[in-house]
């Protein structure tokens, strides 16, 4: 029988492109937004049902109009200088209104969650590549407020039996294959938009914030990965709750680390552009290397990644800037 899965946030970047791939799938969709930082026209898959997760009202209608078998959680505020200067906007948003969409979950008999979490917990590194055994050091709001949801989950397992997944994303980038979907945060953050823009004249020049860490070229080590690879593994862990495998976390990254130059220099050959760039000083709480241990997520879940080549990433980002431009 097709299963019905929820999936907050969808009219977000990451939701969006996890929605079209259930529908591929061939499970019923219903994506939940508020719209506040997602988009209406990002929902091209699935039926739309407007809300806030902290609204019980609206959530107890949606679980009431559909049968729903499973949720995917990809609601949240996600910019971490915001967090720092409005913690609690993050504290509400990302773990007080979760709670309220776990109570609405609980009292509809819905026990499966797959939850969309941050290598960001892992703080500054004490050894890459970081595995999930790696201690959790969250160093802002936004970070800690991943970090309560995870305990949360924990918790509603111990008393309620909540069944969940969790994902902790390493640097998620890129866009859908066939152009539909792609990165459209406002205000942009990530780094590969950026870059793009850069070099298109479509933004400001980049700003590369430090240059003097412990890397090879001075600037900050991260690990990308492609939207669609999340989302596969999404739907991996979702069959991992429907065989009654037990809950579980997994980082999600390609294991291979790229520098802010590296980046720039990747967008420079693909456009054919120079990226305007200026240096600035280094930001509170960037640390010089991140770079994910996913082996569990391919050992236990199967999960492979299909674009694990750093021009592809570029490259199907810079489609869907083209083609909005």
């Amino acid at each position: 029988m097709q299963k019905t899965i929820l999936v907050t946030g969808g009219a977000g970047y990451i939701g969006s492109h996890c929605a079209k791939l259930l529908s591929k799938k061939r499970f019923r969709v219903v994506v939940y937004d508020s719209l506040v930082r997602g988009y209406r026209d990002a929902v091209k898959y699935g039926e739309f049902f407007q809300g806030d997760i902290g609204d019980r009202a609206s959530l107890d209608a949606l679980f009431t109009s559909y049968p729903i078998d499973a949720v995917m959680h990809f609601a949240a505020f996600i910019a971490v200088g915001e967090s720092v200067e409005k913690p609690d906007l993050y504290l509400t948003n990302n773990y007080e209104k979760t709670l309220v969409l776990l109570d609405a979950m609980a009292a509809h008999g819905v026990g499966k969650f797959i939850f969309s979490s941050t290598s960001a917990l892992y703080g500054d590194p004490q050894y890459v590549p970081i595995d999930e055994n790696h201690p959790l050091n969250p160093v802002n709001p936004y970070s800690r407020s991943k970090a309560q949801v995870e305990q949360t989950l924990r918790e509603r397992e111990a008393s309620q039996g909540l069944q969940s997944v969790v994902f902790r994303y390493f640097n998620a980038a890129g866009a859908d294959s066939e152009g539909e979907l792609g990165e459209r945060h406002d205000p942009e953050t990530h780094l590969a938009p950026l870059v793009i823009r850069a070099a298109l004249g479509a933004g400001k020049p980049l700003s590369i914030f430090g240059t003097d860490y412990d890397t090879p070229d001075g600037t900050c080590v991260r690990d990308y990965i492609h939207v669609n690879d999340l989302c596969s593994a999404h739907i991996l862990g979702l069959e991992h709750l429907f065989a009654g495998r037990p809950s579980d976390v997994f980082n999600l990254g390609n294991g291979n680390g790229f520098s802010v130059k590296e980046i720039v220099a990747t967008v420079e050959k693909i456009t054919g552009k120079k990226v305007p760039c200026k240096y600035e000083a280094r930001r509170a709480g960037d640390v010089s290397r991140l770079i994910a241990n996913a082996e569990k997520a391919k050992r236990v879940l199967g999960w492979k990644t299909d674009y694990p080549d750093i021009r592809d990433i570029i490259g199907s980002a810079l489609a869907f800037q083209k083609g909005r431009s």
